[in-house]
């Protein structure tokens, strides 16, 4: 990952952010109108990611507002207990607020990152590590935001844990947009992991 040029970086950060974005909550009605303009083609034909992007763009052109809003509300806000927990600690430890959320909560103050109180969702919340990846490509200290604290933080909280989510949320019947957007997101996780084994290779 270091030889790619510096648009590749930010178009890594770009994904991470927009990803972060999608799990956080359903899109709104800019975000829809930014998607049916989007580039659906890979600046590369054929490469891995452009699949799974097309069939997202796909999917983000032929949703609605209150679709989305009411998938979004089935999958991961149902009354009682949700379809799927999107949250690190679940996969890891099979339950909320465990040992992964606490090495994480020291990962990031070792990182000088902390969570904004004013946000619902704990550390270890899919959208919130795809945000840490994100600053971390593209924040200007560069003595947190380089390519080894990438890679420490991808193979300790990205890694571990985001397929499995990815194929809980594929699992799901009532998943029709966030079952593109996990397949984009899973199919991005795997070439990070590529790029990381080649990197330490």
């Amino acid at each position: 990952m270091s030889t790619e040029p510096f648009s590749e970086e930010i178009a890594r950060a770009e994904l991470y952010g927009l990803l972060a974005r999608l799990w956080l909550a359903p899109p709104d009605a800019e975000l829809l109108s930014q998607f049916r303009v989007a580039v659906t083609e890979s600046p590369e034909p054929g490469s891995f990611l452009e699949a799974p992007w097309q069939v997202l763009v796909a999917e983000m052109r032929a949703t609605s507002v209150k679709t989305a809003t009411d998938e979004f509300a089935a999958l991961f806000q149902g009354v009682g207990k949700p379809e799927v927990f999107p949250y690190g600690s679940f996969f890891l430890a099979g339950f909320m607020n465990e040992k992964p959320l606490a090495q994480l909560r020291t990962d990031l103050a070792s990182l000088g990152l902390a969570r904004d109180s004013a946000l619902f969702e704990t550390e270890d919340h899919v959208s919130y590590v795809m945000e840490v990846m994100r600053y971390l490509i593209a924040g200007d200290d560069a003595a947190v935001s380089n390519l080894e604290q990438q890679r420490r933080f991808f193979r300790a909280h990205v890694q571990t844990w985001i397929e499995q989510l990815c194929d809980k949320v594929r699992e799901q019947p009532s998943a029709k947009l966030w079952h593109a957007v996990a397949g984009m997101t899973a199919a991005f996780v795997q070439v990070e992991t590529q790029a990381f084994d080649l990197l330490e290779s």
